[in-house]
């Protein structure tokens, strides 16, 4: 299991197309229902984006790389940020009700 955070902060006037991007990717989610993925995102109050993802098998990549959605959304965010997005790997310290299965 591969557990992800991405941080970024949008440009004020792209925060909403971003927004836009990201539901299209949810949508895509939401249809194809894949089990092999969970997916969160949320936005701060100054434009800051954090998205969750976890895949279950670390070996194959990112699941969320096979959705259209997401490799629209992924294709120019640079150009939609203040700063270009960071990744890094993450481990649960502590989770009450907000994961399954930690």
């Amino acid at each position: 299991m591969r557990r992800t955070v991405v941080r970024y902060q949008a440009k004020p006037e792209l925060a909403a197309e971003n927004e836009r991007l990201i539901a299209n990717v949810f949508n895509e989610l939401s249809a194809k229902s894949p089990s092999d993925v969970r997916y969160l995102v949320v936005k701060l109050a100054d434009q800051t984006f954090l998205h969750f993802a976890i895949a279950e098998d670390a070996s194959v990549g990112s699941p969320l790389q096979k959705l259209e959605a997401f490799r629209i959304f992924t294709s120019r965010v640079n150009e939609r940020c203040i700063e270009p997005p960071r990744a890094s790997e993450a481990t649960i310290v502590g989770n009450y009700r907000m994961l399954m299965d930690g």
